[in-house]
């Protein structure tokens, strides 16, 4: 299947609904039709349309989980897109105390696709270049995966494929990078298998737990 031409793309993000509906899966968790909608406040209906114009333009791809269909981003080039397109633009006006909560979360620990990113997320990477294991611009590894790993105090499993190793992801509320790259997945699923913080299934943000707060003090983060 050919790439969609760029009047598609337009055509399919010059929905407000669909922009959001990338944004909620750039958590990197495949989400039914139904979650969605709950998301947005708005009808499965109307969610399920808005899915097919973004699955027609090649912007989400459906995975099937039983009889269960769901949707998740098509690919790490879509989810850097997507952020790119959210660092252009603020913050939407919060009205309300749980608005606030979410935010709140949101800037402090969240899923950008596969990888870590917030104020912990900036955090990680400023201990990492403080230790001399990446590069001031988060564009290469100064140590290797192991150097990498006992530096932050957990065991990493880097995915061998063709994406870099590392990469600075300009994070879209701090406006300051954070590690993404197989070792920014590899780091979040770490952080994710050890318990030190776990998904909130309301939005893409992530709960620090008090294991994890522990041993984040202890590495000064």
């Amino acid at each position: 299947m050919s790439a969609p031409s760029l009047e598609q793309l337009a055509q399919a993000l010059a929905e407000p609904r669909r922009l959001q509906i990338l944004q909620e899966l750039l958590g990197g968790v495949p989400l039914p039709v139904g979650a969605l909608a709950a998301r947005l406040g708005i009808a499965p209906s109307t969610t399920t349309a808005h899915v097919a114009r973004l699955l027609e333009a090649e912007l989400l791809a459906v995975e099937q989980q039983g009889r269960t269909r769901l949707v998740r981003i098509a690919d790490p080039a879509v989810a850097e897109a997507v952020e790119a397109i959210l660092r252009l633009t603020g913050e939407p006006p919060v009205s309300s105390w749980a608005a606030s909560d979410r935010r709140a979360a949101m800037r402090r620990a969240r899923s950008c696709y596969d990888h870590l990113a917030g104020d912990l997320g900036i955090a990680v990477a400023d201990r990492l270049v403080e230790q001399g294991l990446l590069d001031e611009g988060l564009g290469s590894a100064r140590g290797t995966v192991d150097d990498i790993a006992a530096g932050i105090g957990l065991p990493l499993a880097v995915a061998d494929s063709s994406r870099p190793l590392v990469r600075g992801c300009l994070d879209w509320t701090a406006r300051r990078p954070h590690v993404a790259g197989r070792l920014g997945a590899a780091l979040l699923e770490s952080m994710l298998t050890a318990g030190w913080v776990t998904r909130r299934s309301e939005d893409r943000s992530l709960r620090i737990t008090p294991v994890g707060a522990e041993c984040l003090e202890k590495l000064q983060l």
